[in-house]
């Protein structure tokens, strides 16, 4: 099925421009093996303080297509990025999910870090356990870490059938 596992490779520095002016894009190539990296955050006590992390890796590490699973205490510091950008290369992971806090606060670093060790940064996703478990069920723990497991499942499902992207730029003509 052509559809299921693309893999990225990137050649490509982010400045290099065609004849026209528009970037240049990295070349797809079609990969059945899908490996996943899922990372699983303490955001300090924001989830820790009500999900064990580490409870919820050891529930998840089994997942269909997860090829290494990790907790962290801040997957977005310069430590945690360390961490999975070595992982990335060790592993050979082709797909990223980060169970952490919300997407909008740092979608863009974890996207820049796949791009910058040659996966396509649209071949991840953000699952918000913060907001969505851990703040909103701090009185009942047992139901946030299986809703937060629920949510890295669905998590887990999105990345597998994502397809790579990439970016365009389109002329505009004011009317």
């Amino acid at each position: 099925e052509c559809t299921r596992g693309y893999d990225l490779v990137w050649d490509f520095s982010g400045d290099e421009l065609d004849g026209d002016g528009f970037p240049l894009f990295p070349q797809i190539f079609m990969s059945d093996d899908l490996r996943i990296g899922l990372y699983i955050c303490h955001c300090g006590h924001n989830i820790a303080g009500v999900i064990s992390p580490e409870t919820l890796a050891e529930q998840a590490r089994t997942l269909p297509g997860v090829a290494v699973c990790r907790d962290h205490l801040y997957s977005c510091s310069e430590a945690g990025q360390r961490d999975i950008a070595k992982d990335i290369n060790q592993f050979s992971l082709n797909r990223l999910v980060v169970a952490a806090c919300s997407p909008k606060l740092h979608e863009p670093t974890f996207r820049r870090l796949l791009a910058e060790n040659g996966l396509n940064p649209y071949l991840l996703e953000i699952v918000n356990i913060r907001e969505h478990c851990s703040w909103v069920h701090a009185q009942e723990p047992e139901a946030a870490l299986a809703k937060a497991l629920e949510l890295v499942r669905m998590g887990l499902a999105k990345v597998r059938d994502a397809v790579p992207l990439t970016e365009r730029q389109v002329p505009l003509t004011r009317a």
